[in-house]
């Protein structure tokens, strides 16, 4: 059976909180909706705003290969007619082939919102429907409030749902808009409203319970032929259905065409290029797309999927185009070494034993491996035959003082050694850190040129123990970058700006050794 799957991302996804879209961006991500095989993308509310004015101004530039655009608006106004109702003739105007309109099923929102009487909701949504199939338009009629609607006033709401379907809608989505909903009530829902209904039915679920994924699988198993979703499950308040789940849910479990099957190895590059697009990091713990959906930390996991990798992963993580990831902690057993060693290259030299100790004591001092993927790979490299430290940290000082003027100034003098040439620097910055790192760029890149490439992407702070106040042990993450590689290393004291110096020394130390044994 094929879903059709219909992606809201560009409407009720850019509700959610903290996300903001250009109209570029809104063109880029149709475009790799419609190259991922979406069927419907709903591009926004025409006549809202001038951002959704120009991106339909501009759907012709998609040129799309598959996808239906689908622009979105309500049902007329009360006491008006649909040919005179200005936000129905915008969605005729936007010219795309398909439109999803709204429209109330809960009477709580009919008398008291809408402030209208049950027989007028009903006259609104089937006249707003017969004007737009009047113009050839595909309508899509989202049925709001639907399952609370049922479950107050069960007649009101299949008469709702009828009055759009009567008047020649050629979808019904079932709407869980409060997102209150669970699993089995929906899936009742859905078979009693299928029941009444000969139009194809379609779920639009909101996450306020956790459940939009699980709700929407369960409406598909009900009946419906239809999903709405959003990239990522971005949407108001707790977002939407995130369809990052719930497409290899339906494909690679439920057996349910919904993209084209090569595609589905595309999905993590999907929800990532997404998340760049949107200016978002994209979520660690994502299921089937996150860094850490395939992520092994604890030993014994570790040596069963080294074994079998199906004893902890429930699909295999190429399938969705993700990777298996082993991480090392004071959890860790050998294997996780041995694992992580092979991931990199690195040939250990049968002291996994050692290695496990020394992590257990540093994270016990407060160093966390897992968030500092570089400063363990330096661990490895350090014991291996012929290392040679490319450099010596013999001195640091970071003066900051405010002087005759308001502003606070910044000073960090190191000196380093490289062979037997000691080069003593001075460097300003916005900062501590930020000083320290132009010292040790000013007094290394001439050695070492590739580090002109090395940026400071990301700094991070952690106090491991606030009830020593200012005296706390603190945790120091530092992710710099050559290129598209990027890695995290780590630094710990109670001094912020010691604890900062050994994670840029990391930083600056591992593409050196990298290039060394490479």
């Amino acid at each position: 059976m094929q879903i059709a799957l219909f992606d809201t991302t560009l409407r009720d996804g850019t509700q959610s909180e903290g996300l903001s879209l250009s109209v570029e961006d809104k063109i880029k991500i149709a475009r790799l909706l419609d190259g991922f095989g979406i069927r419907y993308i709903e591009g926004g509310y025409p006549g809202a705003n001038p951002k959704d004015e120009e991106f339909f101004r501009r759907a012709s530039e998609l040129k799309l290969k598959q996808a239906r655009l689908t622009a979105f608006g309500s049902t007329r106004r009360t006491g008006g007619t649909a040919a005179s109702d200005a936000n129905l003739q915008a969605l005729v105007k936007a010219g795309t082939p398909a439109v999803a309109i709204f429209g109330k099923t809960w009477l709580l929102h009919v008398t008291d919102v809408l402030k209208t009487t049950p027989k007028d909701n009903l006259a609104m949504i089937a006249d707003s429907v017969a004007f737009l199939k009047q113009h050839g338009l595909e309508v899509v009629f989202d049925a709001e409030h639907f399952f609370d609607g049922f479950r107050a006033d069960r007649e009101y709401a299949l008469a709702a749902v009828q009055a759009a379907a009567h008047a020649g809608a050629d979808w019904i989505a079932c709407c869980d808009t409060n997102g209150g909903n669970l699993p089995s009530t929906v899936a009742e829902i859905v078979r009693e409203a299928k029941k009444v209904l000969t139009v194809p039915l379609g779920i639009h679920a909101h996450n306020d319970s956790d459940l939009a994924v699980a709700n929407s699988l369960a409406a598909v198993e009900a009946g419906c032929t239809m999903v709405q979703g959003t990239l990522n499950g971005w949407g108001e308040r707790c977002g939407n259905a995130n369809l990052m789940s719930v497409i290899p849910a339906l494909q690679l479990k439920m057996g349910l065409d919904c993209i084209p099957k090569e595609n589905m190895e595309r999905l993590t590059e999907v929800s990532r290029t997404a998340s760049e697009i949107a200016n978002l990091r994209p979520r660690a713990h994502a299921p089937y797309v996150g860094a850490s959906a395939f992520a092994h930390k604890a030993g014994a996991h570790v040596a069963a999927v080294a074994k079998s990798p199906v004893t902890f992963e429930h699909i295999p993580p190429e399938k969705v185009g993700n990777s298996r990831r082993i991480v090392v902690s004071e959890l860790s057993g050998r294997g996780n070494i041995r694992a992580r060693a092979a991931e990199l290259g690195v040939e250990l030299r049968g002291n996994e034993t050692d290695l496990v100790a020394r992590i257990k004591q540093l994270e016990n001092q407060g160093y966390q491996f897992e968030a500092a993927d570089g400063s363990f790979e330096l661990m490895l490299r350090r014991t291996q035959p012929g290392y040679s430290e490319p450099f010596e940290v013999l001195d640091v000082v970071v003066i900051s003082q405010r002087r005759s003027s308001s502003d606070m100034f910044v000073e960090a003098t190191v000196k380093i050694k490289v062979g037997d040439e000691i080069s003593h620097v001075v460097a300003e910055g916005s900062g501590p850190v930020d000083a320290m790192d132009h010292a040790f760029h000013k007094a290394l890149d001439h050695h070492f040129p590739v580090l002109r490439q090395i940026h400071l992407c990301d700094f991070k702070v952690r106090i491991l123990d606030p009830d020593s106040a200012t005296a706390a042990i603190t945790r120091v993450l530092v992710e710099s970058s050559l290129g598209s590689d990027r890695w995290s290393t780590i630094g710990v004291s109670q001094n912020i700006i010691e604890a900062s110096c050994e994670a840029l020394k990391d930083a600056l130390e591992l593409p050196l050794v990298r290039a060394a044994k490479a």
